[in-house]
Formats: structure tokens, C-alpha cells, sequence
């Protein structure tokens, strides 16, 4: 019997100091922490969900966004550019296009902007557009202007500057072989006067874009310095430049990505397209019923959820590619409590969890992000993550995850 004291997470602290489980015999069991700082006991499942790799999608086309993996032998500061393992970012896009599933490259949450900068996005770009024509696979690529850095003073560019900045990535990703995605801009959120300039500068880009290219409207809740997007901060007004945007070059723009978690303004947007111009839905709140659709229509994906969904996803798309909504429904719809929990605010935080979920689904060796990200959220917020994920069978070595789970928690002084 030992005379030290118990804390909270049910360690014993010794005369010496050290600590020691007083649990015993629980190793197929963990213990995990709640927001208050006492344990709940969880019984991770045995089996994972049965899925297998498979062809591309015929009712929808879909994309996950995938995460990039961080070097983490590299002798890095939070300031220095991100170094980045190639060979697990690519080998992980390959386990995404093995589901049949595309890659939506570049994008928020390969941490553009928070900790990947535009050299290393050109590169990400080169390298996946490359392994995507090897292997067949569908890919579809960011242009920003993130190569204007932010100063003290704020973004002293004007329009050409900003244009500038967009056809150069425009350019590379086309010399890539890869599909556009232009995303929303920093600097142009932070110069535009009002909608007129938005509309000037994206129908210059379109004008002289070689292929249609995916418009992507991202919400402040994903990046608060997109406040205002489109030239108002009042939705229906932005949504209407938005819309004029798409009706002047209807031919030059294959679809459009939404993300501002509002299933019902994303109905009524898409409903209002031009014909051939798809919508992809990009709210990871609502997205089973947006796929599944109406009787007047339905939204493709480009989804940072389907990052760690990825082969669950894919397996609920080609039930609904059979005709069969109520299942293609029995299987996603359970994904959201998950998913709301790791878009949960502060949104943009989100790939700290679905990076975590790769870690412990054994698509990379550690946990670690390019930023110092990892330590975005809260021990409670990653046992929550874990919880939910093993829920759902998304780990294909539910022991491999439990143990890795249990290292991370070791490290916080949650002993087991």
C-alpha cells in the first residue's frame, strides 16, 4: 500500500514523486477524460466497420480535402516554413483515391494559411497532381494569394497585385495538370471596396482560365479574415454578387464550393445555378441530407470530413449510387455527431482532430502538425475525438488505436 496522494485522473503520487496506475486488469478498456477533470471508463470496439476499396462514384462527384503530415524529426520553429513527410502526405492521398474518392488539394485543411505557406502549398500542389496522374486518381487544386504576406499595417496591395498573385497559382495548378479551385482570398477581403471589385477580378481570372474551375466561398467561421467575402457582410446581398460572378461565365465554372455551415441558404443557392454548374457541398454539419438531396436536386462534396470518413464515406456513396437513399442515410447520418464535435468553434481548429484521427488510424507514424497545430485543442476535446471515431469503426486497428490513445493521454499525466 503506498501512502502518496490520488489526483484527479486517478494517479497516485508517490514519496518519491513518480506516479502509478491504481487500475488493473483493464487493458482492453480506457479511460478517458472529461471537461471537469474526472474519468469515464470507455470499452473500444473489436472490429472496425467493414469497408473495401472501390471504383469512383456514378450519382456524385465527391471530394475530401485532405490534411498534409508534418516532419517531425525537422528542426522547426512555429515561425519557420512547414517541412513537411511527402511520403506519408502522398501515401495517404493514394488511401483516399483507393476508396475512389477525389483530393481536393491545397486547400484549408492542408493548413493553408496556418502553418503551410505558398512554397510549400506549389510543392504540395506539383507532387499530388503528379501522383494523381500515375494512379488515375481525381484531383482538383487551391489558388490563393497567399504569397502577399499580412505586415504590421495590414495587406498594402491594390487589385493587380492581388490578381497578380491569383494567376500566378492559377498558372502553376494548371501546368499541373489539375483542376482550379480558387478560393477565397485574405488579401482581397482586406482591399476590395465592395462587390464590384470582386466581380472584376474573378472575371478576369475566369476569363483566361484554360479548364472550369470550382469558385469556393468559405465562411468567417472557417477563417475570420473573410469576413465581408463578396463585398457585404449581409448574406443574401454576397450571395448575390456571388451569383452574378457564376451567371457571366457560366462555361468557366464546373461548380461551386460552399462552406458556411447553413444547409438552407446552400439549398436555396444551388437551386439558382446555372445548368452544368454543380454545387459541392462544403458544410460538415449538414452534408448527408445536402447529398442525399431533394426532389429538385442534390449537392456533390468537397468535405474536410471525408478526410478521416474517407472509406466510410465512400461505402455510403455507392449505396446511394445504387438508388438507395435510406441507406446511404443509415450509414453517414451517424457520422455527424463526430463531425460537429471536430468543427465545434473555434472551426478553423478542426484539422488538429482530423489529424489526430490519422495518427491513430495508423496513416502516419505521430502526432504532430506543421504550426505546432497539435496543441490546438483540449485533451477532453482529442478523448472525445477518439471516442466518437472508434464509435463509428473508422479505425481499421481498433488496438492500434486504442494504444496510441493511451500513450497521448500518458503524456498529459492520465495514466491507465
Amino acid at each position: 500500500m503506498t501512502n502518496g496522494k490520488t489526483d484527479k485522473f486517478g494517479n497516485v503520487d508517490d514519496a518519491g514523486g513518480s506516479t502509478a496506475s491504481t487500475g488493473s486488469g483493464r487493458s482492453e478498456q480506457i479511460q478517458l477524460p472529461n471537461r471537469d477533470g474526472t474519468l469515464r471508463t470507455h470499452t473500444p470496439r473489436a472490429h472496425p466497420l467493414p469497408v473495401t476499396p472501390g471504383t469512383p462514384f456514378t450519382s456524385r462527384t465527391v471530394y475530401s480535402a485532405a490534411h498534409v503530415v508534418a516532419d517531425p524529426y525537422a528542426d522547426t520553429t512555429p515561425d519557420s516554413p512547414a517541412a513537411v513527410d511527402w511520403d506519408a502526405t502522398l501515401a495517404f492521398r493514394r488511401h483516399l483515391w483507393s476508396h475512389g474518392l477525389g483530393v481536393a488539394e491545397a486547400m484549408d485543411t492542408a493548413q493553408r494559411g496556418m502553418g503551410l505557406d505558398w512554397a510549400g502549398a506549389a510543392e504540395l500542389i506539383r507532387r499530388s497532381s503528379a501522383e494523381a496522374k500515375a494512379v488515375g486518381g481525381l484531383i482538383a487544386c487551391g489558388v490563393g494569394t497567399d504569397q502577399l504576406p499580412v505586415t504590421e499595417i495590414g495587406y498594402p496591395y491594390g487589385l493587380d497585385e492581388v490578381r497578380a498573385a491569383y494567376e500566378e497559382q492559377l498558372a502553376l495548378v494548371e501546368e499541373s495538370g489539375s483542376r482550379a479551385i480558387l478560393m477565397a482570398s485574405r488579401a482581397l477581403a482586406a482591399v476590395a471596396k465592395g462587390p464590384e471589385d470582386y466581380l472584376e477580378v474573378y472575371g478576369h481570372l475566369l476569363r483566361q482560365a484554360a479548364e472550369p474551375v470550382i469558385l469556393h466561398w468559405l465562411g468567417p467561421m472557417f477563417d475570420p479574415a473573410l469576413e465581408g467575402y463578396w463585398g457585404s457582410i449581409d448574406l443574401d446581398a454576397a450571395t448575390s454578387t456571388f451569383l452574378e460572378v457564376i451567371a457571366a461565365h457560366p462555361d468557366k465554372v464546373d461548380g461551386i464550393k460552399v462552406s458556411l455551415l447553413d444547409a438552407e441558404r446552400e439549398i436555396d443557392l444551388r437551386r439558382k445555378l446555372p445548368d452544368g454548374v454543380r454545387c459541392y457541398t462544403g458544410d460538415d454539419f449538414n452534408y448527408p441530407e445536402l447529398i442525399a438531396g431533394d426532389d429538385q436536386g442534390f449537392s456533390h462534396a468537397l468535405l474536410g470530413i471525408f478526410d478521416p470518413l474517407g472509406p466510410l464515406a465512400a461505402e455510403a456513396v455507392r449505396v446511394l449510387d445504387t438508388g438507395d437513399t435510406d441507406g446511404f442515410r443509415q450509414l453517414l447520418d451517424p457520422t455527424v455527431e463526430l463531425s460537429r464535435h471536430l468543427f465545434q468553434p473555434p472551426t478553423r481548429f478542426y484539422k488538429t482532430g482530423v489529424v489526430l484521427l490519422a495518427w491513430l488510424a495508423g496513416h502516419q507514424s505521430h502526432f504532430a502538425m506543421v504550426g505546432g497545430l497539435q496543441s490546438a485543442r483540449s485533451l477532453p476535446h482529442l478523448a472525445r475525438a477518439y471516442e466518437l471515431a472508434d464509435g463509428l469503426g473508422l479505425f481499421p486497428d481498433p488496438a492500434l488505436a486504442r494504444t496510441r490513445m493511451k500513450n497521448l493521454l500518458s503524456l498529459y499525466g492520465v495514466n491507465q
